[in-house]
């Protein structure tokens, strides 16, 4: 990744299933993830983000996946997310390590609508770990280190 990304927003759904819900900051904590996640201390990925630019593509196929409907925890403007696997870079006071792309799957699909799968198939986001904690906030940057 060139440069420095923005954070957009930020999502967490408190159970599995449930919507997410809005927020303007989290805390991210190395090995446990996203306090307040349905994924906060299980064997997930910490924390999952995703391009702005690639739900306004998904949007130009006629999938609209605003207002956290996409799962992910954090979305991202001007950020080549899918550049940072096996790379750490920060995000606000946060350390984080890319550890895989993070594609679309059924389940994305059965709470969305159908094609959400393929609008997403190698931009639905990045998985990564936590290596340092601490807080994420809309609008903090995202940068390689």
């Amino acid at each position: 990744m060139d440069g420095t990304g923005r954070v957009e927003a930020i999502h967490l759904a408190p159970e599995s299933g449930e919507e997410t819900e809005p927020t303007d900051e989290v805390e991210a904590v190395a090995g446990e993830g996203v306090r307040g996640d349905r994924h906060f201390g299980k064997d997930k990925a910490d924390i999952t983000l995703i391009e702005r630019e690639a739900l306004a593509a998904a949007a130009e196929e006629g999938i609209d996946l605003d207002d956290g409907e996409h799962r992910r925890n954090v979305t991202t403007s001007d950020a080549a997310l899918n550049h940072l696997v096996g790379e750490r870079f920060r995000v606000g006071e946060v350390v984080c390590e890319g550890t895989d792309l993070c594609e679309p799957c059924g389940h994305l699909e059965s709470l969305t609508e159908e094609g959400a799968v393929s609008a997403l198939l190698h931009r639905g986001g990045l998985e990564a770990d936590v290596i340092e904690s601490g807080e994420i906030s809309v609008g903090d940057e995202v940068e390689p280190l």
